[in-house]
């Protein structure tokens, strides 16, 4: 393991353990602006992780990708508004 890996590691999220997105590459969860996340979002709907990494990306304001299943507008739909 080599000194990035150990950092990601350490400072991950226990939910991302076993996730699924943690055997995938990044680019499938954070694809090109126009490419589809239709494959990123099935792989969520099967993730045990799922709510946990939703929850995660909200509490920390995680602007881009693919989250607990949803988009970028699709989490912005759900933050509070002032």
């Amino acid at each position: 393991m080599n000194t990035s890996e150990r950092t990601t590691t350490a400072t991950a999220p226990a939910w991302y353990e076993l996730a699924l997105c943690a055997q995938t590459g990044p680019g499938f969860f954070f694809p090109e602006p126009g490419s589809s996340l239709r494959d990123a979002k099935r792989l969520c709907g099967a993730c045990e992780g799922r709510a946990a990494c939703l929850e995660y990306a909200l509490a920390n304001d995680e602007r881009f990708g693919v989250w607990g299943g949803l988009s970028e507008s699709e989490r912005l739909a759900l933050r509070p508004r002032d």
